[in-house]
């Protein structure tokens, strides 16, 4: 058994992907999502450098099946929620975000294409398989769900600044002030890190989260989609 990694990787992660950050959100948005092919490759140098094995990142062969019977039944609750909320006229208004205001042909390349490899795949590994996995063998999994949610949360800062604009629902209630949206994305984004994080620890698989977090992003264009094509 390796002895525990050193958290000289875990600062060593948080700079690659406070690097990712700047990268996918400033320096080279017209490169998304193919530069998180890159940072993905950095994140498992991360990993492999600290030793961690694939049980530690939540790929180990036997929690296979039962990630992907958890991650199948997320995947189901998640488009039945969203069919039950675009269907009803309030409901649809949180579906009018202009980030979904796209055709079927672009919408599908949203969610099947852009959504996966440019989101879940990257921040999956990174936040609930890399990082969870470094601080889960040095303090623990509860402070591995604490610090990889909190992580992510603030991962979210600077793609939330536009929520309040792009979203007519969200910008009703919290308006578009940049503080209170990027404290309302963080917020949100810590306590969506949680619920991931411990589907992650309770299944032992990163099939799981990454099911749930794919169904969360990419239905949400493709619903979008529709109820765009569908408003009066």
């Amino acid at each position: 058994m390796r002895g525990r990694p050193a958290w000289g990787w875990v600062i060593a992660l948080l700079v690659v992907l406070a690097a990712a950050n700047v990268a996918n959100n400033v320096a080279l948005r017209d490169a998304y999502p193919w530069t998180s092919i890159l940072e993905l490759a950095l994140v498992l140098a991360v990993a492999y450098g600290a030793g961690l094995r694939a049980a530690d990142l939540g790929l180990a062969r036997a929690t296979w099946r039962r990630g992907l019977l958890v991650g199948a039944a997320a995947v189901a609750v998640v488009a039945l929620v969203y069919l039950v909320v675009a269907l009803s006229p309030a409901g649809r208004e949180a579906f009018l975000d202009r980030r979904a205001a796209l055709g079927a042909g672009a919408a599908v390349f949203a969610a099947l294409v852009t959504v996966p490899v440019g989101t879940v795949i990257l921040e999956e590994v990174a936040f609930r398989g890399v990082l969870w996995g470094l601080v889960a063998r040095l303090r623990g999994p509860t402070a591995a769900t604490v610090v990889s949610a909190v992580a992510f949360g603030l991962w979210h800062v600077v793609p939330s600044l536009g929520l309040g604009r792009n979203n007519r629902a969200v910008g009703d209630v919290i308006g578009t002030g940049p503080a209170t949206v990027a404290l309302f994305g963080v917020a949100v984004t810590v306590v969506a890190g949680l619920v991931l994080a411990e589907l992650r620890r309770r299944t032992g698989s990163l099939i799981a989260p990454v099911a749930l977090h794919w169904a969360t992003n990419g239905l949400a264009y493709l619903v979008g989609a529709l109820v765009w094509a569908t408003a009066g």
